[in-house]
């Protein structure tokens, strides 16, 4: 059985292939080896993840997560190795080569992460050959949800949106600019918080400068990420939530500044499973 994972720092969604064709989808907490010590991450594991697999036939584990690079990924194939210890095959790697399989396959392109965060690279159909540092929602992350929340906020506050709009902000949310600033900066995950402020501006995408918000945020991601990277020839792919319930802002952005977008996804799990099955096949 082969055992896939797409983890965040919120959930982690594993998935159980099972010889026959049919899978068990499983959810448990976000796995972060950046942010997390061994001891919570093998209690995730033992007490969320094994107990609703029931199996213990598991060959291959391919765990694609934030924060998995360098020693991190060190560590998470030790805890996992723990974890499943009759696997043949255990590999960790970054969620970004995780987009790229799932996007991509074993074709060229650019994949892209357009959730909470934002991250691309520069894919060849077998590695990641390039990637822009995305900095995080203070430095960069242009085209993500937190980016997004910040440019509402401050067009709120600072009156360079209507009145009706202005006025559905601090009835719907029932935050005062007081609150925004507390949760910015006093209170733990801004960025998470700015992030949900995405339901709003999508409820009110019709209205031109919330639109114009939008595309400002997914022109700033093309122009400061995907420039770099000087490969208009290819297929721009993304998976995340702002991707996916903004595609038809972003396909408007992309081809104004001269790209072509190929798939876009809410998430890489459906074609994670798809890869890793046609893997095994060959």
């Amino acid at each position: 059985m082969i055992l896939i994972a797409d983890s965040g720092s919120t959930k982690t969604d594993w998935c159980l292939c099972h010889a026959d064709g049919s899978v068990t989808c499983v959810v448990t907490q976000g796995i972060n080896p950046f942010h997390q010590d061994e001891t919570r991450i093998s209690a995730i594991l033992a007490e969320e993840l094994i107990p609703q697999l029931r199996h213990t036939d598991v060959r291959q584990v391919f765990f694609y997560g934030s924060g998995c690079r360098d020693e991190q990924c060190t560590r998470m194939h030790d805890l996992l190795y723990r974890a499943f210890p009759h696997a043949a095959e255990i590999v960790v790697d970054s969620d970004l080569m995780g987009a790229a399989r799932a996007l991509c396959g074993h074709k060229a392109g650019m994949a892209c992460i357009l959730g909470t965060g934002a991250n691309s690279c520069l894919y060849d159909g077998d590695a990641i050959t390039q990637n822009t540092p995305p900095m995080g929602y203070i430095l960069g992350d242009e085209g993500s949800g937190a980016v997004l929340g910040k440019l509402l906020v401050s067009a709120i506050v600072k009156g360079h949106l209507s009145e009706t709009v202005k006025a559905d902000f601090y009835v719907s949310t029932g935050l005062t600019p007081a609150d925004i600033v507390r949760k910015v900066y006093r209170e733990p995950m801004p960025n998470r918080f700015l992030a949900s402020l995405s339901p709003f501006v999508h409820r009110h995408l019709a209205d031109r400068d919330i639109r114009k918000l939008v595309a400002e945020n997914f022109r700033s991601f093309f122009r400061l990420n995907l420039e770099h990277y000087r490969r208009k020839d290819l297929c721009v792919h993304a998976v995340g939530s702002i991707a996916y319930y903004y595609r038809e802002v972003l396909e408007a952005v992309a081809l104004e500044e001269g790209y072509r977008m190929g798939k876009i996804e809410k998430s890489p799990m459906e074609r994670l499973v798809a890869f890793h099955r046609e893997a095994g096949e060959r």
